[in-house]
């Protein structure tokens, strides 16, 4: 698969369900539903003590996942990273939420996530 040959369109459109639903499911405190589209890689390092370890600091510091705007989608050969502004329930200001945009076997999954 050759990012570089998919218009931003095309990788919004598959990365948007995906984040959308990382976001929700951490929200939830859902560890299956919030690893359903994680590499192998991935899955080995959020294990359900580290999901459940990470989701209970950022929502005492900052609340809930809030609004998400895109700012640039950067395309690869290998993989798409976007990033997006992100904000909180309880916490003002801006932060970077990121996520790398795999394809493996035929799907599009997450290689790598992170807010901050």
């Amino acid at each position: 698969m050759n990012f570089t040959t998919l218009s931003e369109a095309q990788i919004i459109n598959i990365a948007t369900p995906i984040m959308d639903n990382l976001m929700l499911a951490s929200t939830q405190r859902n560890f299956d539903s919030h690893v359903v589209d994680f590499t192998a890689r991935m899955r080995g390092i959020v294990t359900p003590e580290y999901f459940e370890k990470v989701v209970e600091q950022y929502q005492k510091e900052k609340g809930l996942f809030a609004q998400r705007n895109l700012v640039a989608v950067f395309k690869r050969p290998d993989s798409a990273v976007l990033i997006w502004r992100q904000n909180f329930t309880q916490q003002d200001g801006d932060f970077v939420a990121e996520m790398v945009l795999v394809k493996q076997n035929g799907r599009y999954l997450c290689d790598h996530v992170m807010v901050f």
